[in-house]
């Protein structure tokens, strides 16, 4: 890809195939135990073959979840008589192994929320004794506020379905880059504070132009140098800038040693 070979963005969080579907059925409004398969099937290679266009390190369980609903596609196109046995209880419906991995994932996921939520409480709870309390300092720990990363690729695509198509004669060797395009969102944050997703892009901007701006805040999101916040599900994605501390510089070692040659001179003309 032009302008982003030599950037590529690795996030500490990635999201598996089974949060892409559970995604797609919120996204939806579907029926977990009624998915219609050739629709999210659909969706599903939409968002897989952009993960790859964004050269995102997609693992091999995508590819995997890619053929397996390719594979239960095909057997629900067949007529019900005609359908292999399957090793569930019904032997009939091919989606009933899918759905009964979704539904047992979206039990864990959503216990594990309410345990992060009963940590979150039990952290600001502090027992009695000694004469004060000391707090360490806060750190911008969560850079997705309410915000997957499905919902950031869901608003890109968006975007990208806007621009206006390359043509060959307007192609330039390094037009855009990630890190010209990280610099430009830095100085729009810096300015205000606070921008809506879609108004990180210019309006008539290239296809490449959209590629490299998207990776630069992937890349902005993981130094946490930005907040990317949604106020509902599928709502407008807000991006906030994040202050950073400023850095101390040590004294030049120079001085150090001028003020320890004239030091030593003081002491040799008092003796």
């Amino acid at each position: 890809m032009t302008g982003s070979n030599d950037y590529k963005v690795e996030l500490e969080v990635f999201e598996g195939p089974l949060d892409l579907l559970l995604y797609l059925i919120k996204k939806d409004e579907v029926d977990i135990y009624n998915i219609p398969i050739e629709l999210i099937t659909a969706q599903y290679m939409e968002y897989l073959n952009l993960m790859e266009l964004l050269d995102l390190d997609i693992a091999g369980e995508f590819i995997v979840m890619a053929a397996t609903l390719m594979m239960i596609k095909s057997r629900m196109l067949l007529p019900v008589e005609d359908r292999p046995e399957l090793d569930d209880e019904d032997g009939i419906d091919p989606r009933w192994e899918l759905v009964r991995q979704l539904v047992e994932y979206k039990r864990f996921k959503d216990l594990a929320g309410r345990l992060q939520v009963c940590e979150d409480v039990q952290s600001n709870v502090f027992s009695s004794g000694g004469t004060h309390i000391v707090l360490d300092a806060e750190e911008p720990g969560v850079v997705l506020q309410d915000v997957t990363l499905f919902d950031l690729i869901s608003a890109f695509r968006d975007v990208l379905r806007t621009v206006r198509p390359d043509e060959p004669q307007e192609i330039k060797a390094d037009q855009y880059t990630v890190e010209q395009q990280l610099h430009a969102i830095l100085e729009t944050m810096q300015t205000a504070r606070r921008a809506h997703f879609k108004s990180l892009f210019r309006p008539q901007a290239h296809r490449m132009e959209v590629i490299c701006t998207f990776l630069a805040l992937l890349e902005l999101i993981r130094q946490r140098r930005v907040f990317v916040r949604q106020d509902a599900h599928f709502e407008e994605i807000m991006i906030e800038f994040v202050e950073q501390e400023p850095v101390l510089v040590p004294e030049p070692a120079a001085a150090t040693a001028v003020a320890s040659d004239s030091v030593t001179e003081e002491q040799l003309q008092g003796s």
